[in-house]
Formats: structure tokens, sequence, C-alpha cells
């Protein structure tokens, strides 16, 4: 059991729900439904009881239970006795039935497009736009695999526990970041689950309840819930932009329509630093998630500098650094500083599925980070360790072919988004996996909310953000086949026409809360 949610703090967390564009109960049940479904809300958690909730809302009884039933029929709460029913994800629709929500269509057997969750597989039918990632680069993750259990017998008569990780492993990746100008041996390197495990456990070792943690803003989603599930304080620092004309690939030959220009507002980053002193600063220099901006190196140095002076620790995440799609062929930040904490995986290049990935920092920084692992794992599955040892060694083989999807994946989504979504502002993206685009109204999470009814998941601008910020942006990957990005922009168009029509739902649509990403 997950525990109980006390009627205040659920309070707090649906904010301003009471648009007045709909019936009180729906109102409610939409946006505990979103904060389920958002993440807010843990799953198997206890909701306040109806006469609890009422009296802290100021709302009558009736309302509460019916927004409850409501939530009961969709299948986001249970039975539970008397009205304290559990938060929980619907399943799939029985067989032999069907359903009609908005525009969508139910077919019997498949899920209803509202099922769709942060951390699960989008039901069948259902266009994924939320995750931005690959499917596995299959021959090359399979011959992995297969060497590694050629290697493994070797290894069972030890115990399996490591908290810094196998060696064979680290060495591949100190020769990686060795290559590339940072020299790293094998005692530099702490093996994690993946690039949010790194991250976890460098802000368990490093910061503390209250402490300060500088962010870009935008910034990834799930660093900044790793950082206030932490207790600590993000401070946000913003980009720059500017809207500029027509806007173009390195070659010339993509029109691209008006575009929102970002840039990193090196000023305003020095000036935090200085002026909060963080603990921690969390920024992501290669191909930016979500804005896939390229930090220069003249401004990798400044940023070294300025965390050096204000006594912070630059935590720099590499985790798209290898979908390098135009030839950007920046130094690694840690390259300027040996006090620079790096982070990376394989999740991006090569699959999701491996959760590997690594902490590169100086000897007593890794010393740190093992002891602050402890509490949280012993180490990390012995067999993927080994088959990530040779996808690190053989790192070129799989990228050429994977970035040559990606370019034209690219260049197939913001030719369409151009084309169906022209007041859409979409800045050329030079790697990553994303496109993040301004929209004409500040109406991404209405976006989101009825985007199942036409078939997609999306993720809203404001999981990328502080405090409903990036109402006006939403992040679309290119991460899918041009057939089906079409499908995917024409669903889009689709959804914002709705909007267009409707001004009312989109004021009803805009006070819910952003669903969540991964």
């Amino acid at each position: 059991m997950s525990g109980s949610l006390n009627p205040s703090a659920l309070a707090r967390l649906l904010g301003s729900w009471q648009a007045g564009a709909a019936p009180a109960y729906r109102e409610l049940a939409d946006v505990v439904r979103l904060l389920v479904l958002d993440g807010r809300v843990p799953l198997d958690t206890a909701l306040p009881s109806e006469r609890a909730l009422s009296e802290t809302l100021g709302i009558s009884r009736t309302t509460v239970t019916a927004a409850y039933r409501h939530l009961r029929e969709q299948g986001f709460l249970s039975s539970g006795q008397g009205s304290r029913g559990r938060t929980r994800i619907p399943r799939l629709t029985p067989p032999g039935t069907s359903l009609v929500m908005g525009q969508g269509l139910i077919t019997p057997g498949r899920a209803s497009p509202r099922l769709a969750a942060p951390g699960l597989e989008a039901p069948e039918g259902l266009i994924d736009l939320a995750y931005a990632s690959m499917p596995a680069s299959g021959e090359v993750v399979h011959r992995a695999f297969a060497a590694a259990l050629t290697e493994l017998p070797a290894l069972l008569p030890g115990f399996g526990y490591d908290a810094i990780g196998l060696l064979p492993l680290r060495e591949a990746i100190a020769e990686r970041y060795t290559s590339a100008g940072v020299q790293t041996t094998a005692a530099q390197i702490l093996v994690t689950s993946g690039a949010q495990h790194a991250l976890n456990i460098v802000i368990r070792a490093l910061a503390g309840r209250q402490d300060k943690v500088l962010v870009e803003h935008p910034s990834y989603p799930n660093a900044l819930d790793a950082i206030r599930a932490a207790g600590c304080r993000p401070v946000p620092v913003a980009f720059t932009t500017a809207t500029h004309g027509a806007g173009h690939d390195p070659a010339g030959n993509h029109e691209a329509g008006s575009h929102q220009v970002h840039a990193w507002n090196m000023h305003a980053l020095q000036a935090a630093m200085l002026q909060q002193r963080p603990k921690l600063a969390y920024v992501v220099p290669d191909f930016h998630n979500p804005t896939g901006l390229v930090m220069k190196d003249a401004q990798r140095r400044q940023l070294v500098r300025a965390a050096a002076a204000a006594g912070t620790v630059l935590v720099v995440d590499e985790t798209l650094r290898e979908l390098d799609l135009d030839g950007a062929a920046t130094t690694p930040v840690a390259a300027f500083s040996s006090a620079v904490v790096a982070i990376g995986s394989l999740s991006k290049s090569h699959w999701g599925g491996l959760r590997t990935g690594w902490i590169r920092a100086s000897e007593p920084m890794i010393q740190r980070f093992a002891a602050a692992r402890t509490s949280l794992d012993l180490g990390g599955p012995v067999m993927e360790q080994l088959a990530a040892a040779h996808l690190v060694r053989a790192m070129d083989e799989p990228l050429p072919s994977r970035l040559e999807v990606l370019r034209n994946n690219r260049s197939a989504l913001l030719e369409l988004l151009h084309g169906h979504l022209p007041e859409w502002e979409t800045a050329w993206p030079s790697g990553g996996l994303s496109a993040w685009c301004r929209l004409p109204a500040p109406v991404s999470t209405a976006l989101t909310v009825i985007a199942p009814d036409f078939g997609i998941r999306l993720a809203a601008g404001p999981r990328f953000g502080i405090g409903g910020a990036f109402e006006r942006y939403l992040r679309v990957p290119f991460t899918l086949p041009p057939q089906q990005l079409e499908t995917a922009v024409r669903a889009l168009k689709s959804a914002q026409d709705r909007l267009d029509a409707a001004p009312q739902l989109r004021r009803t649509l805009k006070t819910a809360p952003a669903v969540a990403i991964a």
C-alpha cells in the first residue's frame, strides 16, 4: 500500500481546478485523474473521504461523491470500503465491448486512449509522443548479450554485488572519455542503472533538504522530480529567446517557417550562481532536453568558471551527447575542470531497456557516490554490464545508421509541422531526439488532455518547467518513422482544430496539471 492522501494535501495538488465551464464533479474528476496520470498522486493511494474533501474544498458532498463515482467508472479509483477508494490505472476494455470517447472509437479488446500513463507502454493504437527514445539497435544489442553470456560463467563464483560496477565496463567508459580528450581512469567511473539513477545518487551524496540546485528552464522533467523528491529547491534560469524568420538546416535545404531561437543566458547563469550559491547545478549542454540546443565551448568554459567561483558542483548530463546530427563536435565539459561530475547512459544511443548509465568524476568523489549508493541498491545486474562493455567499445558501430534515421525523421517532422501547423514555431534541433515547438496560444496542457481522443499521447510543456511555465510549448520527438509522424502530426492538427473551435473547452483544460513523461 502507498498510504493515504489527506484532504489538505490533495487540495494543494488540485490548485485552481474549478473553471466553471463544465459540471463541477467532472472538473474535479478530470483533474484528479490527471494527477494520477502525472504521477503526483501515486498508485494505490487512498483518497480523502467524501465528507473531508468536500469540507476542505468548500463544495457539496454530492459533488465529491459524483466525482469519485466518475473516477471509478473510468477505472482510476477502486471500489474500496466506504468512500476511500484507492488510485489505480484502468485495465483494458473487456473483450466484446466498445467505447466512444470524443472523436475516437475504441474497438473491442483495445485499451481506452485515456489509459496512457507515464511509465507504462502506450495502449495499442495510440502513438506515443511523450517518450523521446528509440527502439533497440537490434542486432548490435543481441550480439553484445550473446557475448556476455559466454563471459558470465567466469563471474558466477563471486558474490555478484559491486557498488562501483564491473571493471571491464568502467574501463570501456574511461577509454571513451579519454579518446574524447578527457583523461579518465576506471577508478573515475561508477556504473549505475541509467542516468536517472546516477542523478539520484549524486543528489543524495552532495545535497541535503532545502539545498538549492540550479537548473536550466526548461529542463528535463525527471531531473526536476529527482531534485524535488530529495527536498532540494530548484533555482531555474531561463534561456534567452528571439523569434526569427524562416529557418534552415545546415545544408540550407529545409524551410522551417518562423521559429523561436533559444540560447543559454550566460550572464543570468553566472549571476544566479554567485547570488544564490546553489549546492549543485544540473545542466544538459549537449542537445538539451527539450530544446535541442548545444552549448558552445566558450560557454562551457564560462560555466565551469562560474561554478568554481560560487563553490557549486557542476553536474553535466551527457545522455544525448552521442546523438550529434549536424556535427557540432563540442568538447566534453569535464575537459575544462576536474571538478565536473558527468552523467552518461546507453538509453538514448542504444536502448532504454539496457538500464545502464554511469557517473564520471574524481576518484574521491566516486568513492563518495559509491558510499551513498548503498542506501539505494548494492550494484547493477551483471549480465547487462557485461553486454554494455561490448556496446561501449563498439559505440561507433550502430551510431551512423541510427543518426541517419534520426536525420530523416527530423526533416520529415519539421516539414509536416510546417505544412499542417504553420502557426507553430519550431527551431531546427542540431541533435538529440525531439523538437521544442512554440504554440500560438497557451494550450499545451489542453492539447495533452484531449490528445488521446485523437490517438496520440503527449508531454505538455509545463512538465519541463516550474510553476506552470511553458503552456505555449510542446516537445515533439522525431523518434518515429515518417509515416507514423505524419499520422501523429495530422492528429495534432485535429486536436488543435478542436480547441480552436471550442474556446470554452480550452479554458477548462488549461487549469489541469500537465501529464507526466519519462
